[in-house]
């Protein structure tokens, strides 16, 4: 639950800095919840479609030397926003090179600081 509860808020930090990714909902409980659902598509698509797309660009993390991450971490956005939208979660994300790498960026670094914050119930 710790981990969705990071995910939504990684994402609601990156609809708030990066221009062109939204959550909408009916007022603020409807974004909130609208919110935890995006973050539970999230870490249910990187615990299952992440790891074998990482393994498939392991030559371009290499290549790159890790900064690869961040465009995996953008394709799993668009996927998620796909899914949302397939849902009729209103999750969206505008272009894939400005909006998804830019939240990417945003969504990694505060699922880092809030995983070194939070503790993991693992």
């Amino acid at each position: 639950m710790i981990k969705v509860l990071v995910n939504a808020v990684a994402i609601w930090v990156a609809t708030a800095v990066v221009p062109g990714v939204s959550v909408s909902g009916d007022g603020a409980s409807r974004t909130a919840l609208t919110l935890l659902v995006v973050g539970a598509i999230f870490g249910v698509v990187n615990a299952i479609i992440k790891p074998v797309v990482k393994l498939f660009s392991l030559p371009f993390y290499i290549l790159t030397l890790g900064l690869f991450a961040f465009v995996v971490n953008a394709v799993m956005l668009e996927l998620v926003a796909w899914l949302s939208d397939q849902l009729n979660i209103s999750f969206t994300i505008d272009d894939f090179f400005w909006s998804a790498i830019g939240a990417a960026v945003v969504v990694t670094f505060v699922s880092m600081v809030l995983n070194l914050v939070l503790p993991d119930s693992d």
